[in-house]
């Protein structure tokens, strides 16, 4: 994978590394791949929207979306202006696959696993509510 200088020096300024530091980033091959494919991710939306809810203590309703950039980074003008850590669990695993799946070439939303989950059972196996929600990755809009 070719990475131009430019991206590195880029990164370096946006990492805050220093030139050791740097020099230690550029040895890892793995870095050149996920610097290389960087431009197409940043080109998506990650979103999960809400399909299932019942009993939510911050009130996550079916049809809600979070947004999030291609590379994981919640995108917070676009989100209700509550969310659920216990939400936010539930899609971490998910984006760090799609993630991956970009990073060899792979459609994302070939996810056959696309549902997630908090992790609170709701109320009659003791817990409070529970939420579900359905991935997908998007040619960015916003």
């Amino acid at each position: 994978m070719n990475v131009s200088e430019d991206m590195f020096k880029m990164m370096q300024q946006h990492l805050g590394y220093s030139d050791e530091e740097m020099a230690d980033f550029k040895k890892n091959p793995i870095n050149k791949t996920v610097l290389a494919k960087a431009p197409e991710l940043m080109k998506k939306t990650i979103v999960f929207e809400v399909v299932e809810s019942h009993g939510c203590n911050s009130q996550h309703k079916i049809g809600e979306k979070f947004y999030f950039d291609g590379a994981g980074n919640l995108i917070t003008k676009l989100n209700p202006k509550k969310v659920c850590i216990y939400a936010l669990q539930a899609m971490l695993p998910v984006i760090f696959a799609s993630n991956e799946l970009m990073y060899n070439d792979v459609d994302p939303n070939g996810i056959q696993f696309k549902h997630s989950g908090c992790f609170d059972v709701g109320v009659k196996c003791g817990g409070w509510g529970r939420i579900i929600v359905r991935y997908s990755m998007e040619d960015r809009v916003r």
